[in-house]
């Protein structure tokens, strides 16, 4: 099988178990995704899908992206991704294919990559979670991050060093979520918890083999 979709986050919001627990949980619309290629071990070294998600004007896509999906024989679709699949099931699937929420279910476990929201430039204390220096007995620099290097060896400032800088807009994923409830009628895979980026974000939902289902989020 097939192991993720590409999808958008639509909100979130409550969900009552049957046992009266109330689960917050993200709406991701998955899907359905089309296939537009198949990756074979004789030619690429691997077994993989590329998968196609949400139809855009023609108009908003370069021209090596249009050849590409009509040389497939699909519609101008916004984002391409691939997925591995299992070994031998790659021949399940033949392009044009279309791939639905269905390959999730109740009590599935996944990882979810989405791009966090952007917070533009920020300093150590909001950034990095610093405590920042006194406040107080003739302190004159609050919110600085103090000393970054050190004095004549290696007279510089070594790579890695947490600084002021641009915060957010950056891959988050979400690993060992579970999936609450499947709507596959609507395409909608509601899952456990928050997930990253703003409503409407293109995310990622692949199966994992990490965690078991007690110990899931």
């Amino acid at each position: 099988m097939i192991e993720g979709l590409i999808g958008r986050k639509i909100g979130m919001t409550e969900l009552f178990l049957d046992d009266g627990t109330v689960v917050v949980a993200t709406v991701i619309k998955a899907g359905p995704c089309f296939v537009v290629q198949k990756r074979n071990m004789e030619r690429d070294g691997y077994e993989a899908v590329q998968l196609g998600f949400e139809e855009i004007k023609s108009q908003r896509l370069t021209k090596p992206f249009l050849g590409h999906l009509k040389k497939a024989g699909i519609r101008p679709l916004r984002f391409l991704r691939e997925f591995r699949v299992g070994k031998g099931n790659i021949d399940d699937y033949k392009t044009g294919d279309l791939v639905k929420a269905d390959i999730f279910k109740d009590g599935d476990i996944v990882d979810v990559s989405g791009t966090s929201k952007g917070k533009g430039f920020a300093g150590v204390m909001k950034r990095h979670g610093f405590a920042g220096q006194p406040d107080s007995h003739g302190g004159m620099s609050h919110r600085k991050p103090g000393s970054i290097g050190q004095h004549s060896y290696p007279a510089r400032v070594w790579k890695g060093i947490r600084m002021p800088g641009h915060m957010g807009a950056e891959r988050v994923t979400m690993q060992g979520v579970r999936v609450v409830k499947v709507d596959n009628e609507k395409d909608l895979v509601m899952v456990k918890g928050s997930v990253p980026g703003p409503d409407g974000g293109m995310v990622i939902i692949k199966h994992t083999t990490k965690g078991r289902l007690e110990s899931a989020v």
